[in-house]
């Protein structure tokens, strides 16, 4: 992303100043950002590393609702008119650094920095529809479909690079509430996918471009 005014908004650089309302912070793999019930009172940015959204119903079935990578806000739920408590857990996946903003610090840089609020709502609109396609996905997709397409999301192979990508090492129950399915059923389709070459292991997973197929073709 091109620095400065004249060629576009870094959002890193400008958080990353210090300033009442900012300051980074590191959340090591496995510790959470903020817990689901927790009062909704700031908002994170996303620097380096890879987190996930989980919900638990009152009877303690937990549903995992999204990937976060980096250059993503966290907990933007604390900027609705009147803050409550958070309606999610976030939770580090492999070691992370985020900037922890107040949520006033957030709503004046929202009003007073035009390129930054500019920003902001294009992250807002990309999720948005990243929520409909995860819906859509859910609701029309076969399992396997499902697991293949979070693969490939995680390894952002829709953006030019290498023919494999490497993404953090995740759990299978965690791909599993992701998917919609039982933890046996994404073993199985993960091993079909290694023999088949779309994937291997080796510490986290590598994904192969090929995988698209599962997604288009079957």
């Amino acid at each position: 992303m091109a620095n400065g005014r004249k060629d576009g908004f870094d959002p890193a650089e400008f958080l990353a100043k210090g300033a009442l309302g900012r300051k980074t912070v590191a959340v090591r793999a496995k510790k959470t950002f903020f817990v689901q019930g927790e009062p909704s009172d700031c908002i994170f940015y996303l620097v380096s590393g890879r987190a996930k959204l989980s919900v638990v119903s009152k009877t303690g079935k937990e549903a995992t609702l999204a990937l976060l990578r980096e250059g993503d806000f966290v907990g933007e739920d604390s900027l609705a008119g009147t803050p409550g408590l958070r309606l999610t857990t976030a939770t580090a996946i492999a070691d992370c650094s985020a900037l922890r903003i107040e949520r006033t610090e957030m709503i004046r840089a929202i009003h007073e920095e035009h390129f930054f609020s500019d920003f902001f709502l294009k992250f807002l609109l990309a999720r948005s529809m990243r929520i409909q396609a995860d819906l859509v996905d859910q609701l029309f997709n076969s399992s396997e479909k499902r697991l293949a397409r979070i693969l490939l999301l995680m390894a952002e192979l829709g953006q030019p690079g290498e023919l494999e990508t490497v993404i953090p090492k995740i759990s299978q129950e965690t791909l599993a509430e992701m998917v919609g399915t039982t933890r046996s059923r994404v073993s199985f389709f993960m091993n079909r996918f290694r023999k088949l070459g779309f994937i291997k292991y080796n510490g986290g997973i590598r994904v192969n471009k090929s995988l698209l197929n599962v997604v288009l073709h079957t």
